[in-house]
Order: C-alpha cells, then structure tokens, then sequence
C-alpha cells in the first residue's frame, strides 16, 4: 500500500493501528527487497504469507491481470478455470519467447523476473552445495532426459561430423533414449567390477575415443548419481580424457545436488579437466512435482546457446515450484534437509546390513555410492530368479515403494540396443539384489518400516524355497552371499 493510501486509511482507522500495520507489512517487502538485491536464497525461510504477498505482486506486473486490459492477439494469458488460475498465482503466461526460454516477455514483467530471480536462486544453491565455480544454468519445463536431449543439441552445431556419445553403461532407459532422440549413436562402454562396485572403464573409453576418433564424438555422456552397486563415474578423470582428446562432456547429475560427494565430483571434473554442462532433476533435488530440471555449466555463453534451443514459450510451473519451496525452506532449512539425508544413509545401512546378516545375505560394500544401498538375494536365487522377482511384487503390494529387485540375466532392447543383464549395469553381476535410497525428505519411519516389511516378506519367501528346496550355487562368478 502506498504512502497516499496508508494517509487515507489513517483517516478511517486509528493513525497508530495504521502505522503498526504499515510496519508489519514492511517487514515482508523488506524480505522481497533482500531478494531482488542480492538474487540469493535466503538463509531463513520465508512465511507463506510474504511468498503470496510476493508472488501476488508478480502477478500483478503480467498483462492478463491488468484492469484495463485489452487483448486481441491469439495468446493473451485468459484461463477458463479461475481454479487453475489460483493454482498458478495467475502468472499465466509462462517464461520465454518463441526463440529463447531466458527472453524477456514484454507482456509478462512479473513472469519474467519469476525466471530470472528463480535460476538466480537456483544457481546460489549449486554453489552452496558443492559446485562453487559454475557460472551459469538456467530452469527447463522437462525432465533429466529431455534436458539432456537439449544439451547434446546444442552441440550438434559445434560438432557437425559428430555421430558418437561414449557414455559408461547406466541402465536407466530415459539416459539411453535422450541421445537416440537427439539424432546420436551411443557407445556403450561396460563398467569394470571393482570388489562389489561397478566403475567406470577408463582404459575402454580411451580406446572407443582412439577407435572412432575426436572429431566424430559429439561427447562423453558420464553419470554421477546412480544405482549401487554401480557408483559415480570417475569425473575427474573422464574429464581430464576430454581436456586432452578436445571431447565435451556432459554429466547426468539426475540427483546429485542432494550429495556433497556427487557435487564436489562435478567442482573437481571442471579444475582438472572439461565439463561442459551438468544436469539435474527438480523434483528428485528439492522435493516438488515432475517435470523439471537445471541445466548448469561453467561457460555461460554454452548455457545460453542451450537455452536458445528450446523452441518457444515454456512452462512457468516448475519454476514457480522451486522458488517457492527454496523461499519457504531457505538456505539453512534446505542444508539441514541434505545433513538428514547423510544421517539416514548411515541408519539406512545399518538397518539393511542387520537385516541381511540376519537372513544369511550381506549389505554390498560400495562405498563411492553416496545414496543408494544394494543387499544381495542369493538366497532366493533359482534357475528362474521367480522368488527374487516375486520379493519385488509383494513389497510393493505392501506399501514399499523405490525399493528395486534385480534378478540375473535379464535382457532389454532399448531402440534396437540389447541390454545383457538389464537394471545391474552389467552383462554379468554375480548376484541377485535390492536396492534402497537415502534420497532427500527421507525419514527414520520410512527406514523403520521399509525394514520391517522386508523381515517379513524375506521370511515368507525363504520359507517358499526351503519347501520346494535350495537353489543350487551358483559360483561361476562369485558369490555374493559369502564373498568378504
């Protein structure tokens, strides 16, 4: 409310109760002034009723909420519902123009500073967690696999007798399938099995750069977050192969900004050697709805060349929902979520090598993994894996959701490419196994529960297999149930 108007309402009400009034609501814009200065989270959370006042304000800067608005054009931010127009804060009209996602929209002032203050914020929060030296990245309406799509787009021009994305095997179809869209060919470079871990093949991915030469390799297509047994790939080193052999590099940071270690990888990666841009999920990061992701890097001219290939307007939603949530939680509500995290992953792997000892298995030793957990099954291993597969289907029946059972030796063909041993990461694992995260909101009642009901579908099933008789060992690869 401005001075004239807080002059009138002294004349209705008490000039004292007016002040106290002004006062407080001076408090909330002196938050949002914070945070037009300095394009930074804030450290303390904000209340709900300073983001509604902020974000009201927004929208009040976009044509479509104008009073004397009148529009003829063929896309004027009119919403039928006013339901959907509540949901949205009535910022309607989106981010971008129709050649650039980071562009300017006339109509929409208050949409426009929502994008910019969103990568802004996101941006300080990539610092802070680990990546201090990226420079630039932006929010794309699409999720990790798309955004990775648009990434090796944008290098097509840059690489114009580029064919080829080396890329150590992951096995999470939408990685696979965002270079098959992108127009490449993916070379698949199996991992090495180090003790329980799979890692990253240097030597393979030196010899595939050497076989079909630099230039006609549009990049290397590395991961960090993954599926134990499978851990981060070697970044520094996949980066420093880059620098040498003049190779981009693009890392699937899907989930990493949740862990220091995948984080400080990519801050390590980018001194040693080349990465050219790292992305990551917003909803698997900061706990909002699908559909996003942020596209960084430590070049900002590359980031904006990545952003000049979106093709028109874009979504505001996964924008607006991550601002929120980073405004509400703030920089230090947001740190003590990821310092939970790390606390569950060691209750998580207690919990789990407890339960494994206790049913003849064994928690798999793969400590670069900083999220995910994997413990063996070999005691329900048959010549059909049908108790393994089974163990999968009565935990989700049960409310066990994330939880993943792997059986051996299942085969996928993904776009004409046949996955050996498909979900392990590896033509040959040498056994069975579960996994279980520590992912960001994680809680000790998940931990809690999840262990439970695994005890008792464990026992129901051994009891299946002691019935129809022990599965016989299967030790031509090792075992993973006795293997120290």
């Amino acid at each position: 409310m401005n001075s004239e108007n807080v002059n009138l309402c002294e004349k209705i009400v008490s000039p004292s109760y007016i002040r106290q009034g002004s006062e407080a609501r001076r408090s909330h814009e002196q938050l949002i002034r914070q945070l037009l200065e300095q394009g930074k989270c804030p450290e303390q959370g904000w209340s709900e009723s300073t983001i509604e006042l902020f974000l009201s304000e927004l929208a009040l800067m976009d044509s479509n909420n104008f009073l004397s608005n009148c529009g003829v054009g063929e896309r004027e931010g009119r919403v039928a519902s006013s339901l959907v127009a509540r949901r949205h804060y009535r910022l309607i009209h989106g981010i971008g123009r129709s050649g650039d996602i980071a562009a300017i929209q006339p109509k929409a002032a208050g949409s426009s500073l929502l994008n910019k203050l969103t990568n802004s914020v996101v941006l300080d929060i990539l610092r802070l967690t680990g990546v201090r030296s990226v420079s630039s990245c932006f929010v794309v309406p699409m999720a990790t696999g798309m955004s990775l799509t648009l990434c090796f787009l944008a290098l097509r021009h840059r690489r114009p007798k580029a064919r080829y994305i080396i890329w150590p095997r992951i096995d999470q179809k939408s990685c696979f399938k965002s270079m098959i869209t992108a127009g490449y060919e993916p070379v698949v470079v199996e991992n090495v099995l180090e003790g329980d871990e799979l890692r990253t093949d240097l030597e393979a991915v030196e010899a595939k750069i050497e076989e079909l030469g630099a230039e006609n390799i549009l990049c290397i297509h590395s991961t960090t977050s993954c599926f134990a047994p499978r851990v981060p790939d070697r970044l520094e080193e996949l980066a420093s192969l880059c620098s040498k052999h003049d190779i981009p590099h693009v890392v699937n940071n899907a989930y990493g900004v949740q862990s220091s270690k995948c984080m400080h990888l990519i801050q390590q990666g980018s001194r040693v050697g080349r990465i050219d841009a790292f992305v990551q999920s917003l909803d698997k990061n900061f706990m909002v709805p699908v559909g996003g992701a942020i596209i960084a890097g430590f070049d900002e001219a590359f980031i904006q060349e990545i952003s000049k290939m979106y093709p028109g307007r874009a979504s505001a939603s996964p924008s607006l929902d991550v601002l929120i949530t980073l405004l509400t939680l703030g920089a230090s509500g947001y740190k003590k979520l990821l310092s939970e995290r790390k606390e569950m992953y060691s209750v998580l792997a207690q919990e789990l090598k407890n339960l494994a000892s206790a049913h003849g298995e064994r928690l798999l030793h793969t400590p670069h993994n900083p999220i995910s957990l994997a413990m063996s099954l070999s005691g329900l291993q048959g010549d059909d894996d049908k108790a393994v597969t089974q163990l999968g289907s009565m935990l989700f029946t049960r409310q066990v959701s994330g939880a993943r059972v792997i059986p051996l030796g299942k085969e996928q063909t993904i776009s004409g490419h046949t996955f050996r041993g498909f979900m392990s990461h590896s033509e040959a694992y040498p056994c069975p196994y579960l996994n279980a995260a520590s992912a960001v909101g994680i809680t000790r009642d998940d931990v809690t529960l999840c262990i439970k009901r695994l005890d008792k579908c464990l026992k129901t099933l051994k009891k299946d297999v002691a019935r129809s008789g022990p599965p016989e060992p299967k030790l031509d690869q090792g075992d993973c149930a006795t293997k120290e």
